[in-house]
Order: C-alpha cells, then sequence, then structure tokens
C-alpha cells in the first residue's frame, strides 16, 4: 500500500506527462519550445493551429472523459461491490450512445451540433428513469445490475435496430464510427458541451466516499452509521447518469476504462472505496490520454478508433481477474 498523498501526487504527474506527450506528439511533432511559443502567442502559425485548433481540445476532452469513466468505474464496483461493475453495467453508456445514434439516424446532428450531446444526455438520464422504474425501491445491488441489464440491452437493440434500417450505407457508416469512439476532431465547442457534465457527474460521485465505506458492511450496518442509503443511490446514479452522459456526448462509447483503472489502482490502496475513487479519476484521465496518444503515433492506413484501443486493455484485466478466481477455486 501507498500513502495516498503520495499515490495522488505519482498518478497527477503521470497525467501531466501523458498531457505533456499528447500536445508535443502526433503525424506533425512540436517540440517543448514550439509549444511553449504557441501558447503564449508567440509561435508560428502552423504550430499555433495545430496547437490550439487540434491538439488542446483533443487533450482536455481526454483528461475529462477518462477522469469520469474511472471515477464511475470505481463508484459502482464499490456500491454494487462488484469487481467487474462499471458505466456500462447499468445500461448508462449504451443509453447515452443510443440518444446519439438517434441524433444520426435521424439527422439532427445536422440540422445543429448541440443535437448530438443533448440527445446523448438525454438518453443517459432517460436510462436513469428506467432503472428506478424497474428497480422500484428495492435497494439490493442485484436488483439494479438485473435492471441495469435491461435497459442496457433494450438501448443495445435500439442502436442495432437504427443501422438495420439506415437510408443509405453512409448513414450507417457514420453510426459506427460514432459508436467506436474518438476524439478526433473536436473542438472547444465540444470541450464546453462535456465539461458541465463531467464536473456535475463527478462531484456526486465523489460526494459518496464515506457512505460507500459504510455500506461495506452491509445497508444495515450503513443505516445505523446515519447513511441514507436512498439518497446516496441517488446521487451515485444520477452523477453516472450526467457524467457519463456528457462524455458519451462528445468521444462516443469507450469501454473498459471504468473496468480498468480501479483493478490498477486498488493494489497500492487500503482498498475502501472511498481511497479508491479520486486516485481512479486521475489514472482514467491519464489512461485515455495515453490511449489516446497512442492512436495517433500508431502507424496505420486509417487512424485506430479510441474505442477499440481501450477494448484491447480492457482483455488483459479479464484474464488476470479469471486466473485469480481459478486459483481461489
Amino acid at each position: 500500500m501507498i500513502r495516498r498523498p503520495v499515490l495522488i501526487a505519482a498518478l497527477a504527474g503521470l497525467t501531466l506527462v501523458a498531457a505533456i506527450a499528447s500536445l508535443r506528439f502526433g503525424p506533425v511533432d512540436l517540440s517543448i519550445a514550439r509549444l511553449v511559443a504557441a501558447a503564449t502567442g508567440h509561435g508560428d502559425r502552423i504550430a499555433t493551429i495545430i496547437l490550439l485548433d487540434l491538439r488542446l481540445p483533443r487533450t482536455l476532452l481526454a483528461l475529462a472523459v477518462g477522469a469520469i469513466l474511472g471515477l464511475a468505474g470505481a463508484a459502482l464496483q464499490g456500491y454494487l461491490r462488484n469487481p467487474l461493475a462499471e458505466p456500462s453495467v447499468l445500461g448508462t453508456s449504451n443509453a447515452a450512445a443510443l440518444g446519439g445514434v438517434a441524433a444520426l439516424y435521424f439527422g439532427f446532428a445536422q440540422m445543429h451540433p448541440a443535437a448530438l450531446p443533448l440527445l446523448s444526455i438525454g438518453g443517459a438520464l432517460l436510462s436513469l428513469a428506467l432503472l428506478f422504474a424497474l428497480a422500484g425501491r428495492s435497494e439490493s445491488p442485484l436488483t439494479l445490475i438485473l435492471a441495469g441489464i435491461a435497459v442496457g440491452t433494450l438501448a443495445v437493440a435500439g442502436t442495432s435496430l437504427a443501422l438495420n434500417l439506415s437510408p443509405n450505407p453512409f448513414a450507417a457508416m457514420e453510426i459506427m464510427t460514432w459508436l467506436l469512439g474518438s476524439l478526433e476532431n473536436r473542438s472547444f465547442q465540444h470541450v464546453w458541451i462535456a465539461l458541465p457534465c463531467v464536473a456535475t457527474g463527478m462531484a456526486m460521485l465523489l460526494w459518496n466516499g464515506r457512505a460507500l465505506d459504510a455500506l461495506t458492511l452491509g445497508e444495515d450496518a450503513a443505516r445505523a452509521l446515519g447513511v441514507d442509503v436512498g439518497r446516496m443511490r441517488l446521487r451515485l446514479l444520477a452523477g453516472t447518469a450526467i457524467g457519463v452522459g456528457g462524455a458519451v456526448a462528445v468521444s462516443g462509447a469507450i469501454g473498459f476504462v471504468g473496468l480498468i483503472v480501479p483493478h490498477l489502482i486498488r493494489p497500492f490502496t487500503d482498498r475502501s472505496p472511498s481511497a479508491i475513487l479520486l486516485p481512479s479519476a486521475i489514472g482514467g484521465a491519464a489512461l485515455l490520454t495515453l490511449a489516446d496518444l497512442g492512436v495517433r503515433i500508431i502507424p496505420t492506413t486509417n487512424e485506430l478508433k479510441l474505442g477499440v484501443v481501450t477494448a484491447f486493455l480492457g482483455v488483459p484485466v479479464f484474464l488476470v481477474h479469471l486466473m485469480r478466481e481459478k486459483r481461489l477455486w
């Protein structure tokens, strides 16, 4: 176990290095001197355009999206007491993706640039309403998981239907490209769309740290310690829906970050939920920024999609967890 301040400082340093590398490297590498000159308004025109119009918005979004996904995964694993929980378990990611698909399918995204993010966030909030309708007053983690699977399955079915009924191959390709997840060609307009949702979601999730610690003793024990389990669940689910909905709105569907990061962070902490939340947010920001840097510098004919890279990163985590469970048998 590493002391919490040391762990947070180390993760913050890694995130800073990842952010600087994201600004520096790409199809055209920029030196530190050119970066500083462009940032202070004294750089050449090409470096200024690359930094301010292309790489800075992309880096900020990678940090924000990675942070909310890592934090949401850690919070849900603590609440559901399930090491394989992540935002898609409750159907939030899938529902947000369905909202974005609807914007593309019906042409709303072409009418106004805000339509896609608004429908994505709306889809995430609608999934929250359906989740509460299905789970009812039950506070059992198993009930929430089953309700989330139902909501997520419904959202995936809607997405598949949209692909099936796409009026032309170009519309289907646009939907598929967005579903694979990417931060390519994002601008500061996307940053201003995502940041309020991500900040709100993170604040609501971080608020639950001590309550999640109490919940490890069981619902009855948590109530005895003064935790309002119902309100905690509402904050956690609403924070996940708002934060992840805002992230999916600008990045598309990016999976496995919420699963990977808490597993990487947990061995360096005392394994209590509250000790994992903030480090998972910082670690998620670093991981997604490095993954996005990877899709730019890996030599391929077409740029890899970010969701594909994070999916491949998630496979080793599943395998490690599987081998650990087999040893326990």
